[in-house]
C-alpha cells in the first residue's frame, strides 16, 4: 500500500523531468532554426537580385533574337534567289 501512495508523486516527478528535457531540447533547436532561416533569407535575396537582372536583360535578349531571326531570314531569301538563278 505504501508503494501505491508513492506511485503518484513518482509519476509526477517523472513527467516533470520529461517535460523539462523536452523544453531543453526545444530550446537547443532554436539557434539551428534561426540559422536555417537566415540562410533562406539570404537565398531569397540572391534570387531577387538574379530575377531583377534577368528582368532587365530580357528585353535586350529578345531584341537581339529578333535581329538574328531577321538576318537568318535574309540569308535564306538570298539563298533561294541564288538557287533560283541557277
Amino acid at each position: 500500500m505504501f508503494s501505491a501512495v508513492l506511485a503518484g508523486p513518482r509519476v509526477t516527478v517523472h513527467l516533470i523531468r520529461r517535460l523539462f528535457a523536452s523544453v531543453l531540447e526545444a530550446a537547443e533547436t532554436v539557434p539551428r532554426i534561426a540559422a536555417a532561416l537566415d540562410e533562406v533569407r539570404a537565398t531569397l535575396r540572391h534570387l531577387e537580385r538574379l530575377l531583377s537582372y534577368v528582368a532587365e536583360e530580357l528585353p535586350e535578349l529578345a531584341d537581339q533574337l529578333d535581329r538574328i531571326r531577321a538576318r537568318v531570314d535574309g540569308l535564306e531569301e538570298r539563298s533561294r534567289e541564288h538557287a533560283g538563278r541557277e
